[in-house]
């Protein structure tokens, strides 16, 4: 059994993200079906973004997701975004449904944090 839990892990290691994540410290909100929450975005990418936050959450969530980015004339707002991962008081949102404009602000915080070298 060791060897399975072992090659798991190698195997998730060696996993290639299809979009490259920038240290950020957003606020942000979330919210879907009767629970509301807020926490701070440490990171973020055209694909998701990783929030720490008092409030617990599920993996296989979904929620609405604000983002209060600074330089931008008002919050990011994706329409829908599916919790992936937990692991403690962080968690890990997969962008699911986005307005088109939304996407271009959120593509301009990413040159942003780019320009910043905060890779």
């Amino acid at each position: 059994m060791a060897g399975k839990g072992q090659a798991l892990k190698k195997e998730r290691a060696t996993e290639k993200r299809s979009h490259p994540r920038f240290t950020a410290q957003f606020r942000s909100t979330f919210s879907g079906g009767q629970r509301e929450g807020q926490g701070k975005t440490l990171d973020l990418s055209d694909g998701g973004c990783r929030i720490e936050s008092d409030h617990s959450v599920v993996a296989g969530a979904s929620f609405e997701c604000r983002i209060y980015a600074p330089g931008l004339s008002w919050l990011l707002r994706i329409d829908e975004a599916q919790v992936r991962w937990v692991k403690g008081n962080t968690f890990g949102l997969q962008f699911t449904s986005m307005h088109l404009d939304e996407r271009e602000k959120l593509k301009q915080v990413i040159l942003a944090l780019n320009a910043d070298g905060r890779r």
